[in-house]
């Protein structure tokens, strides 16, 4: 079961040649879901074959940067004779600024699109095994990043187990695996706990947008297989990153370590690091000791299962 991120947008509000604006594509399991949607995310997503075929888009604040890109994403989806609904999640009273990019030039879509306003600290979207949830962050307006987490998946099953106990190999395995008990010729039953170990965790990826470091992401970006973390600044800039409501490099490190997450992916790049983006990297590996990667624009990872 796979799960994969695509860095469609790296840069801070002023794109550069190699970094468009805010945009993190995650397909799991052959559904997509896009975080942000910057100018020029249809193009990215051409670019970079991901696919246009998204269910829902997760919006972290109103920043031109995070949103620009609606629009033109909306009616090429319109155009591509689309009739499945989208889903567009937002923060608390954003609905009216995400409905004029919806309709902007007068365009009505084809297709239902759904605009759902989602308070920080709550569900964004419930799947049967895996919920989209809300994180409080700290930015100059209103806005909020999401936490895809996976349910635990059932335990290792144990094959030599179940042929001790005379279990067939067959259909058999499988039902126990599952958690239903089953019976066997002679009458005996065997349960599940039998066979199989405890329940395995499944994957959480955490997707900041733009923040200050705030012990809600740290909360949310616990054990974390992927925490997506706003690194504008490097760590002389520590002020001007307070004072604009973003993080440092390490800043956003310092989260990944207390929160205890495997990998870190430093985004939102600002622009005066077009040439020099190793300074973020440097900075966040002094203070976190997992592996730490400079996002860039096109760059796809896998997100494995929890060992």
């Amino acid at each position: 079961m796979s799960m994969r991120v695509t860095f469609l947008g790296t840069s801070g509000a002023v794109p550069t040649t190699q970094r468009a604006p805010s945009a993190v594509l995650v397909n799991r399991e052959g559904e997509r879901f896009l975080f942000d949607c910057g100018e020029g995310t249809q193009r990215q997503m051409m670019r970079f074959g991901t696919g246009f075929d998204v269910s829902h888009i997760f919006v972290t604040h109103l920043h031109g940067d995070h949103i620009l890109g609606i629009p033109g994403l909306i009616q090429s989806l319109d155009f591509n004779d689309r009739t499945d609904p989208l889903a567009i999640h937002v923060p608390p009273g954003a609905r009216g600024e995400i409905e004029s990019l919806v309709h902007a030039g007068g365009h009505r879509p084809g297709y239902p699109v759904r605009i759902h306003e989602v308070a920080p600290g709550s569900v964004a979207y419930d799947a049967a095994s895996f919920a989209v949830r809300t994180v409080e962050t700290e930015h100059r307006t209103r806005s909020m990043g999401y936490a895809l987490v996976e349910g635990d998946r059932p335990g290792r099953f144990d094959r030599e187990r179940a042929e001790e106990l005379g279990v067939p190999v067959g259909p058999k395995f499988g039902r126990l695996h599952e958690g239903e008990s089953v019976e066997l010729d002679d009458g005996r039953v065997i349960d599940p706990e039998q066979v199989v170990g405890a329940p395995r965790p499944g994957r959480r990826l955490v997707y900041t947008g733009d923040t200050r470091p705030v012990e809600a992401v740290v909360e949310a970006a616990a054990d974390a297989d992927l925490l997506v973390h706003d690194a504008t600044f490097a760590a002389d800039e520590a002020e001007r990153a307070r004072r604009t409501g973003h993080s440092t490099a390490r800043e956003a490190a310092e989260v990944a370590a207390r929160a205890g997450a495997k990998r870190l992916a430093l985004t939102h790049v600002s622009s005066r690091y077009a040439g020099a983006w190793e300074r973020l990297e440097r900075d966040a590996t002094a203070a976190f000791d997992g592996e730490c990667f400079v996002a860039s624009d096109g760059q796809t990872v896998e997100v494995p299962y929890p060992e």
